[in-house]
């Protein structure tokens, strides 16, 4: 998705959500060690604009998260990089199109309860869901428990046909967008034929980080196949 003249670098992060997990009093996070060193690592690169690319930390961390562990991040970072997190851009992205009652996907190996806390987090920042699905996997995965499917390497076939076919049949009428959630799933390539198929924007996890780094570093460019998003102005004030 990426325009000429950019590059895009990925620290791996293996710390389970959320990567920075809260103080005891509440009013802190503290960085897991190895995003830690995924930032600094990053920070060597001076990179104009740095995200936190997990849902799953966005949503466990709950509402304020997102901004403790983008202040944490300043003391690691250039001081000219732009910090912003997953679960910041996917508001973003759904404000700039217009969406306040999206059809919600989760991804297959999200359990109810992440599920629930998902609902609510978006719900606290303005955002409820018209409806919302978990993804379901192909045959043989299905005899396997949601938290079990990404230990059993489940994302790595996944079938973008299926997920088309499961968000058009379930899609609400009074949604206005859809959400996918989650930048493991694999979507980016359906997410124009879902925009033709149900006459609404969609905003999935990793669109929605592209597209807001991009206006945090300054970048206009024209993307096009990727959703109406790209032609949204994304001009936000940095998140620090």
């Amino acid at each position: 998705m990426a325009p000429p003249g950019v590059s895009i670098h990925a620290a791996r992060i293996s710390a389970k959500a959320p990567w920075a997990s809260w103080t005891d009093d509440g009013r802190d996070v503290v960085l897991a060690p190895d995003m830690a060193h995924g930032a600094a690592q990053l920070a060597s690169l001076a990179p104009s604009a740095v995200v936190v690319a997990h849902t799953s930390s966005s949503i466990v961390g709950g509402p304020g998260w997102d901004h403790a562990v983008t202040a944490k991040l300043v003391e690691i970072l250039p001081e000219n990089c732009a910090i912003t997190t997953n679960g910041v851009d996917c508001i973003g992205a759904l404000s700039a199109s217009g969406v306040s009652a999206p059809f919600v996907v989760f991804p297959p190996w999200f359990g109810d309860a992440i599920n629930a806390r998902g609902l609510e987090y978006l719900a606290a920042l303005g955002v409820r869901a018209s409806g919302h699905i978990r993804q379901i996997p192909a045959k043989k995965w299905q005899h396997l428990r949601p938290e079990e499917l990404y230990g059993a390497f489940m994302h790595v076939e996944q079938r973008t046909d299926m997920l088309f076919d499961q968000i058009v049949q379930a899609c609400p009428a009074e949604a206005d967008g859809v959400l996918i959630v989650g930048t493991g799933v694999r979507c980016v390539g359906i997410i124009a034929a879902l925009e033709t198929a149900l006459g609404r924007p969609v905003v999935t996890a990793n669109q929605a980080s592209l597209w807001r780094c991009l206006g945090l570093a300054g970048v206009d460019a024209a993307i096009s196949g990727y959703g109406t998003l790209f032609a949204k102005s994304s001009v936000p004030a940095d998140p620090r």
